[in-house]
């Protein structure tokens, strides 16, 4: 548990409670709920359903326990208000006890772990207190099934997981994927102490076929799990953030593992000596059928108090791209940022541009288009109001043609651009409507008291920003109290946690 160091007035607590969606699900599951299209379909009706973490919301009279809230996918706008679920550490069968700071939801993600068909959630609390070790982190799966999520299980540590250390913050980054050939998804877990992989099947109560401690490198600020190469299994990247010879962090690749009930762990990892990064996303953003890995390192020399030798200045992303031999060390990252030509915005010291990352295909090119968010960057004199970019994936890569920023100044954009909003802290491109093109989310998490997340619908122009709407904390059940319930801060898609 951890003191929240953001104080605003007292606002009554709402109660957090499980709602059964209003959704008519399949008798068995969507036959498609175990592929990466679906992967995050909770309740098999066959749309994907959308998980936001408020790791700051309160449980009652507990301060900042932390929730998490699935609103479920359908047709039209994709979700609604109306139909979701509230996931806190208080609800029926869901393991331990909401406690002070514990940031339930700092983290969230998906996989079908127990291979029932129907997607499951996975929730990191990366600063909850196990015994007397604080800060020590859990991570927690929430079972899918035909009427929506229902019961849980808490994923252990792996046995001699941070001996002798507290502050571990496990579950502060998590990545799911195919790995080893098998048909289960495995689980890598990123910590301040150690990573960990898990390999599925899990069972009911959170157990994995195996478990294995990656402490080649210490700390991971950033985990993900993506096919590069073509071969039909998941390569898996370390990205352990900061260290005192690379502030822009070293970036590690283990090749897809071999065979059942194996994970990327025998041998020490490749380094990529000129990419960098601390967190990281994969999608065809060229569409060649293999997978390109996006990058953020979103703190510049300017933020970081100390040496210099962290990101250009205001942020930046790179571009390493797939290949029948995945991505190789010798190979040159490309490098965007707000001074890049073609992309809206002008880079200024403090913007963190690079702070979310999200990829997805937006108009149903075929080619994976990249969200970027700069949650800290000024809209006029509006201090940390926030922002993010859209690139466009196409034949020849990642390019600034047709590229677009987005405020809350933005027309057709729900709300007003605000200091201190950060919008853009969290991004998610995913189809939410099932109607092959991405929906763009955006989360806000200090608007208000409460935090929102806004969601516009994917065309063949792009988002669609007229109709498009703003879900915020409170409407949806999060609790809030004496500090900001942060609902938006953590999306499926990645963020910078260091």
């Amino acid at each position: 548990m951890r003191r929240a160091t953001t104080a605003a007035a007292v606002f009554t607590a709402s109660v957090a409670v499980t709602l059964t969606p209003v959704t008519s699900s399949a008798a068995a599951p969507y036959k498609g709920a175990n592929t990466a299209a679906v992967q995050d379909d909770f309740n098999g009706d066959g749309y994907r359903d959308l998980a936001v973490g408020a790791p700051y919301a309160a449980n009652g009279s507990v301060e900042g326990a932390g929730s998490v809230v699935v609103l479920y996918g359908g047709s039209g706008a994709g979700v609604s208000a109306t139909r979701r679920a509230v996931i806190t550490q208080a609800t029926s069968g869901i393991p331990g006890t909401p406690e002070e700071y514990d940031a339930f939801g700092t983290a969230v993600t998906s996989a079908d772990l127990d291979r029932d068909g129907y997607a499951d959630l996975i929730v990191g609390a990366s600063d909850e207190g196990v015994g007397a070790q604080e800060l020590r982190g859990s991570v927690t799966v929430v079972w899918g099934g035909p009427s929506g999520l229902k019961g849980g299980a808490a994923v252990s540590v792996p046995s001699g997981y941070g001996e002798g250390r507290t502050y571990c913050g496990f579950g502060r980054s998590l990545a799911t994927a195919e790995m080893n050939g098998d048909g289960n998804p495995e689980l890598a877990v990123g910590s301040k102490c150690e990573a960990a992989t898990y390999t599925g099947p899990f069972t009911r109560t959170g157990k994995a076929a195996a478990t294995v401690r990656n402490d080649f490198f210490g700390g991971t600020s950033g985990v993900v799990a993506g096919d590069v190469d073509g071969d039909g299994l998941a390569e898996l990247f370390w990205l352990p953030g900061p260290s005192g010879d690379d502030l822009r962090g070293s970036v590690y690749v283990y090749d897809g593992a071999d065979g059942p009930n194996s994970v990327p762990s025998s041998v020490k990892p490749t380094e990529l000596p000129y990419a960098d990064g601390h967190a990281g996303a994969i999608g065809d953003i060229n569409g060649d059928g293999y997978g390109d890995l996006v990058t953020g390192i979103s703190s510049d020399d300017s933020m970081s108090g100390g040496p210099s030798g962290w990101a250009r200045p205001g942020g930046e992303i790179q571009v390493l791209y797939g290949s029948a031999q995945g991505i190789t060390a010798d190979q040159q990252p490309k490098v965007y940022h707000q001074d890049t030509a073609g992309v809206p915005g002008t880079a200024e010291n403090g913007d963190q541009f690079g702070q979310s990352l999200s990829l997805g295909d937006v108009n149903a090119d075929g080619y994976a288009d990249v969200l970027v968010g700069a949650p800290s960057e000024a809209v006029g004199s509006r201090k940390l109001a926030g922002t993010v970019v859209l690139l466009r994936g196409s034949a020849s890569g990642l390019t600034t043609t047709k590229a677009a920023g987005y405020t809350q100044d933005t027309a057709g954009v729900p709300g007003a651009v605000e200091t201190g909003d950060q919008f853009g802290a969290a991004v998610h491109l995913a189809d939410l409507n099932k109607d092959g093109k991405a929906e763009t989310v955006v989360g806000a998490p200090t608007e208000n008291s409460d935090g929102c997340v806004w969601v516009a619908r994917g065309s063949a122009s792009g988002p669609v920003l007229s109709g498009s709407v703003n879900v915020c904390g409170k409407s949806v059940g999060i609790g809030v109290r004496n500090v900001k319930g942060y609902f938006g801060a953590a999306l499926a898609s990645p963020h910078v946690e260091l």
